[in-house]
Formats: C-alpha cells, structure tokens, sequence
C-alpha cells in the first residue's frame, strides 16, 4: 500500500535528484512544477481528495479526513448553473458548440452546467477537459458519468479551438518565479539541498541568486521585497489567443490588478500552501502532501491575451459576476442552507471580492452579461 509518507519521500528524492542535476539549485517555479505535477508523485497527480469535500465530512455514515480545500462548484451547485447562463450567451453569440474546461477538479463544474443547460432545454454542447492529473480525471469520469455522450478528456489543444473555454481557479495552481530585493538589489529565490531527515527523506532550502529579471512594475521604497511573476500562467493565456479562432474565454480566480499586486504594502509575496483546510507559507515542507499557489496578476493575464489576439470581454469580481448572471433569482428559489453557502460566493469578506473574472472573445465584440454592471476593466 501506498502511504503519504512514502509519496512525500518518492517525490523528495526526484526533487534532490533533479537539483543534483542542475548544479545544486533550481528556480522556484522548476520546485513548484515538480511538487505539483511530478506523474504519480506530484500533489495533482496522485490519489489524494485534495479538493471538494469539506473537514471531517461524514460520508456512507463514516467520518472521513476530508480535503485539502473546496472551491466554488463544490460550496454550492448555484455557482454552476449561474455561469451557465453566461456560457450559453457566449455559445450563442459567437455561433460555437463546444465547452473547453481546464482543470475541472471533482467534475462538478462541468457537471452543474451541464445539467443548467439541459433544464433550460438547450442543445448540449459537446463538453471538453484538459486536465493532466489521472486521478482526477477518474473521479471526473464517475461524476460526469450521466453525461458520457457529451463529455470528453483530451492531453492537447487542436491546433483550431473554437468554442466557450472556463477556467475556474487554474491560473493560481500554475507554477510562479519568486523574485526578492534585498538592500536594493534583485535576485531570483530559488531551491536547494538542505540536511536529511532523521529518516534520510531530502529536505530543501531557499537561496536567492542575482537576476536580471524584474516585476512589470516598480516597487516604491527601499524596503525588503518578496513577490512573484507568472511566465508560465501569461504563456497559457497566449497560447489560447493564438489557438482560439472563434468564441470566448472565462478565467475565475484569486488575483488582483498589477497596481494592487505589486503595492509596496504587498511585500511577503501571495504564495501560500492549502492542506486539510489549513493553510500555511511554506512549500518546502510536506512536498507532495499539499496545494502550493499564488495570487494572479489580472494585468498581466488581460495583456497575454490581447499581445495574442484576444478582446476583453470585461472584468470584475466574483461577486458582481454572479450577480450579473442571475445568481441572486437562484438563492431566491432556493432552500436556505443553499442560500446560506451562495452567500459566500458574493460577499465581500469571503469569495466576492478577492476572487476575480475576467473575459475574453475572438471575432467581434459582444456585450457579456456578466459584466454589464461593475466591469473594472479600467483599473487593470
């Protein structure tokens, strides 16, 4: 049997080994990308429920550990069959039959849609994943079982994607650099080989090497300064600008615009680690075991897709989002345990405000309903 103690150990000598191989020191982002993804030993690509059931659940009458975190679809079907209105404007609008979801987690996302779509009586689009962990791709498949003849998995993008693509808190899991200044001068934080364990698993350390490298922004004051840049986050954004022929882009996730990310205030960076729903800031420790991300740059996001050919279709938060889609009708014909857990997709202090959407279209362009009201795409 396959513990987590030796998944954690499995991965740390791949990590020690890599770093052997790259001269005793890796950048953050090669770290994250190994602790996340590494096949059956990265935190996405092995067994664990990571995600979508709340600590201490009782399930089949047994009281199970839990997971790591939730995300919207898993607090409240509402969230689904909300965005599905705006999915079917998009669909109708830009003449396209297909759904593209990149990391759909559980399945619920895709599930609630779906199921929106066809109580509103619409043609089922065919229903398309990118997701490159197994396992989740297996609980994808037993959640979206109903819907077989619409759904389907795939590794790669066509070389022509038309459609609706949603994006729902992928962006933050995307491996970030972590760039510090330290008495004025820049470096790029990094990973390295500390002392082993009592049990001889590798353990790491952070060392910071010069860089030419820098955030799109300047950061006022001569203070200390940890934060972080998202090559490889603006590089997907580019790439579904350049494969995008015809329809629409959704990216939901927590973020701020460059003004806010890179405030001087801001100075401890956003990188955070999320395990059964406790989070702390250090991902060197428990590799494997947790969630790693960072907050999202939305400027740099909106500039990726219109440097490809992308429109903005507009920006704002969750909350106003939602709103716009009809969410509020949803709660009022809803039971109030269900109205109770909406209410933390739209208020300020939980989900409304931190989380952020932002849209994109490719052909011409069209007034979004969820951005109608409240569209800050100004401050971006």
């Amino acid at each position: 049997m396959t513990t987590p103690h030796s998944l954690t150990s499995a991965l740390a000598h791949h990590i020690r080994q890599t770093i052997v191989e790259a001269d005793g020191w890796i950048g953050f982002d090669g770290f994250m990308d190994l602790a996340l993804y590494t096949p059956g030993q990265g935190y996405y690509a092995h067994g664990s429920t990571k995600f979508g059931v709340l600590p201490y659940a009782v399930q089949d009458g047994v009281r199970a550990a839990g997971s790591d975190f939730v995300t919207s679809p898993e607090i409240t079907p509402l969230f689904g069959w909300t965005l599905a209105h705006q999915v079917a404007q998009a669909l109708q609008v830009t003449g396209t039959q297909d759904i593209w979801e990149f990391g759909a987690g559980s399945g619920a996302l895709a599930l609630q849609i779906l199921q929106a779509l066809q109580a509103q009586g619409a043609p089922l689009p065919r229903y398309t994943i990118v997701d490159i962990s197994g396992s989740l791709r297996a609980r994808q498949q037993t959640t979206l079982a109903a819907y077989a003849e619409q759904v389907r998995w795939v590794d790669a993008l066509p070389d022509d994607l038309q459609g609706v693509v949603l994006g729902n808190e992928v962006l933050d899991a995307m491996p970030v650099k972590l760039l510090t200044r330290i008495q004025g001068a820049w470096y790029e934080r990094g990973v390295v080989l500390a002392a082993p364990d009592p049990d001889g698993t590798p353990s790491f350390a952070w060392a910071d090497r010069p860089t030419e490298l820098r955030p799109p922004l300047a950061i006022e004051g001569p203070q200390d300064y940890l934060t972080e840049i998202h090559p490889q986050g603006e590089s997907f954004v580019r790439t579904l600008g350049h494969t995008l022929s015809r329809g629409a882009v959704f990216l939901i996730d927590y973020g701020f615009p460059e003004a806010e990310y890179y405030h001087p205030q801001r100075h401890m960076g956003t990188v955070m680690c999320h395990r059964a729903h406790q989070v702390d800031d250090d991902p060197l420790a428990r590799v494997g075991q947790k969630d790693i991300t960072a907050h999202v740059n939305f400027t740099g996001v909106a500039l990726a897709g219109t440097e490809a050919g992308l429109g903005v279709l507009g920006y704002c938060n969750q909350g106003r989002f939602l709103m716009n889609c009809g969410l509020l009708s949803h709660m009022e014909a809803a039971d109030l345990p269900t109205r109770v857990m909406a209410q933390k997709l739209i208020m300020e202090h939980e989900m409304g405000e931190l989380f952020k959407v932002i849209g994109f279209y490719k052909g011409e362009p069209w007034q979004a309903l969820g951005f109608e009201t409240g569209d800050k795409t100004h401050t971006l």
